[in-house]
């Protein structure tokens, strides 16, 4: 099943999921269209990423495949996706890791490509400080999907 798409509603709006086959090859905010019942192989990454805004999944197992990109970017989607859930990065700090400590805008321009996000939580990435910059699908969503990851993880410390 190549090419599939999957509509998919969140509490941040409707995600487009790309597959093909059994892969993950895109995520996309704000796409148009009524919810798609999931075929097949979108099952899996459909029920996984409604555990997550439900605040039951807090890690990811579908498989991901990061198509495109230059060097530099698939190296800072490596990074992004090593984030822990319910921490935060700092765009210098990836930079740093990757050897290139003046890069932080770079980081930044990489984190806007990704063209999985939310799986590949570019949402983790702040700017100096914890300063809530920049994110592909607007500052809003991002602002919502930390505060869901925050409040999760106070749950499980407390429960």
């Amino acid at each position: 099943m190549a090419g599939m798409r999957v509509v998919v509603e969140s509490p941040i709006g409707p995600l487009g999921v790309e597959l093909e086959g059994d892969v993950v090859v895109g995520v996309r905010f704000g796409v148009s269209g009524p919810p798609s019942p999931p075929p097949g192989a979108a099952v899996a990454v459909v029920e996984e990423l409604a555990g997550y805004f439900a605040g039951t999944v807090t890690d990811f197992t579908s498989t991901v495949e990061m198509r495109g990109g230059s060097a530099f970017e698939r190296a800072v989607w490596g990074e992004i996706a090593r984030i822990p859930y319910g921490e935060m990065v700092t765009y210098g700090a990836i930079a740093t890791a990757l050897g290139e400590p003046g890069a932080a805008r770079a980081v930044g321009a990489a984190c806007n490509q990704n063209p999985v996000p939310v799986l590949v939580p570019c949402h983790r990435v702040v700017g100096a400080g914890g300063k809530m910059v920049g994110f592909g699908g607007g500052l809003e969503r991002k602002r919502r999907l930390l505060e869901l990851e925050a409040r999760v993880t106070l749950e499980r410390l407390w429960t």
